[in-house]
């Protein structure tokens, strides 16, 4: 009996290499709309869907496939009695494959004032029934989803005549996929006016294989929001370099975050998703050696980030330090050619990453995800109460420096910064006291000046020990959200000391 295929595509990438692959294995071809006038474009021989059903297109292409005749021939069950009668006594021959695309809706509403009339028309009402219709009936009939599916296909019909079970099931499985994804991609631009819905639908899609997670025991792959979103490696090339790993893309995201921070030019280096070096100045070169001089051991093996071109001179002097990833917006090609001594990854970005204020924060918990707004908040003196003390300006360019670094610091966050660059930092300690203690002994175990030097705490000062410690150490300026019970302590603390002390009435925990 000759086999027959249903193909009702929006892409018509590769179609014709698929079709012409059936069609020179006998099969019979059946297709929808301007899918048969593609492949009958092609030269070959095709059947449309209105003279299967005798039905014409209604609604301007709105109702094309939704007819008994399509949808039996799909769903039934050739090892069933009553489903082949069914089908002999309507004259209806069931299909053995089907092969069919969505039209692309998260593709067009991702386009910027894109009408609201011109989304709604992208959803597609024919095509997700019939692949969900041929999935379900994957022992007896193929779904293809994608047009990445094209290929395999046809070499397992040119080497065994017909599709295993396990990959009919295969296909299934991703046709389903697919079709939860377009919905949710329809669901999520519906509830898109609501910031937490009723009903979250994130669709997610492949992006990179890694060659493991956290640790070489645990798969992991990077996934980015299909719906609208550019994500970590969106216009990013790399140009040298081993495999990007589960822990170098972490440490990158962290990365990231924090140079968009700034615009002057500036040097991030971030060790186990935390910042370990932070530096501004009047060129790349100095941003890159103050980053790196803020806390050099910490520093091997690091993942580092610059918001200017690499020149041959930075380079040259790069290669020279054991690094995991250097990014930046470009190279010179001797810099290239410095690098690629190295095993060092090496990318470059062609479009710089812009903070999405809808884009949502999410922590993976037993059975569920929290979700939140992206801490987006701009670091400004709009807001901010001096409590006690004068702050030059000078100091308070180190105050907001350090409050734009601390926020992406893992809590309990300490900063200290001075002329614009990271000298303490310390993170994840569960006593906001020994977070001060650490980073004070950290800027003085890499040679820094405490004099002079400002302190920033991602959240309240319970009590005025931490700020007594750091003013001892030689720190004149604080900045911290405040609202503790006992802030009244901390400022006569500073106060007594002659020191200043900002309130930001905002926190920045990180977990």
């Amino acid at each position: 009996m000759t086999k027959r295929a249903l193909i009702s595509v929006y892409d018509k990438s590769g179609l014709e290499e698929f079709a012409r692959g059936l069609v020179e294995l006998g099969w019979e071809l059946f297709a929808s709309g301007d899918t048969t006038e593609a492949i009958s474009s092609f030269g070959l021989k095709v059947t449309s869907v209105e003279e299967l059903t005798k039905s014409p297109e209604m609604l301007g292409g709105r109702v094309r496939t939704l007819h008994p005749s399509i949808h039996a021939a799909i769903l039934a069950r050739r090892d069933r009695e009553d489903d082949v009668a069914a089908l002999n006594e309507n004259a209806i021959e069931p299909f053995d494959l089907v092969c069919i695309n969505f039209s692309p809706f998260a593709k067009v509403v991702a386009r910027y004032g894109v009408r609201e009339e011109d989304a709604v028309e992208m959803i597609d009402i024919g095509g997700p029934p019939i692949a969900r219709a041929a999935a379900k009936n994957y022992a007896h009939v193929t779904v293809v989803s994608r047009a990445d599916q094209y290929g395999f296909v046809l070499d397992e019909l040119r080497q065994s005549g017909e599709l295993s079970e396990e990959t009919r099931r295969q296909l299934a499985g991703e046709a389903f996929a697919t079709t939860a994804a377009y919905e949710s991609a329809i669901a999520a631009w519906f509830a898109d006016r609501e910031a937490f819905p009723e009903t979250m639908t994130t669709t997610l899609v492949k992006v990179l294989d890694l060659p493991y997670g956290e640790n070489p025991h645990q798969r992991g792959a990077l996934y980015a929001e299909a719906y609208g979103r550019r994500h970590l490696l969106s216009r990013v090339e790399q140009l040298h370099g081993r495999e990007l790993t589960f822990n170098n893309l972490n440490d990158l995201s962290t990365a990231r975050l924090i140079i968009d921070e700034f615009t002057l030019p500036a040097c991030v280096i971030v060790k186990q998703a935390n910042p370990c070096g932070v530096a501004v100045g009047a060129s790349p070169e100095e941003s890159f050696i103050r980053a790196l001089s803020a806390d050099p051991s910490s520093s091997y093996g690091a993942v580092v980030i610059l918001n200017r071109p690499i020149s041959a001179d930075l380079g040259k002097l790069i290669s020279e330090q054991f690094i995991e990833v250097l990014f930046a917006p470009a190279y010179a090609q001797k810099a290239i050619d410095a690098l690629r001594k190295l095993e060092t990854r090496v990318l470059t970005h062609y479009e710089r990453r812009r903070g999405d204020p809808s884009e949502k924060d999410y922590k993976r918990v037993l059975g569920g995800l929290l979700a939140q707004d992206r801490d987006w908040g701009l670091e400004d003196r709009s807001g901010m109460e001096v409590v006690c003390g004068e702050i030059s300006e000078e100091a308070w360019g180190d105050l907001l420096f350090a409050w734009k670094v601390v926020k992406h610091v893992m809590s309990n966050g300490i900063v200290i910064a001075k002329g614009l660059q990271t000298i303490g930092i310390c993170g994840g300690q569960p006593s906001r006291l020994d977070a001060v203690k650490v980073a004070i002994g950290r800027a003085r175990d890499n040679g820094h000046d405490l004099s002079g030097a400002v302190l920033a705490s991602d959240s309240l000062f319970p009590f005025s020990d931490g700020p007594k410690l750091a003013l001892e150490a030689g720190i004149e300026c604080i900045i911290q959200p405040g609202g503790a019970k006992r802030d009244r302590e901390s400022i006569e603390a500073v106060n007594e000391a002659g020191g200043a002390m900002v309130f930001t009435h905002r926190r920045h925990l990180r977990h």
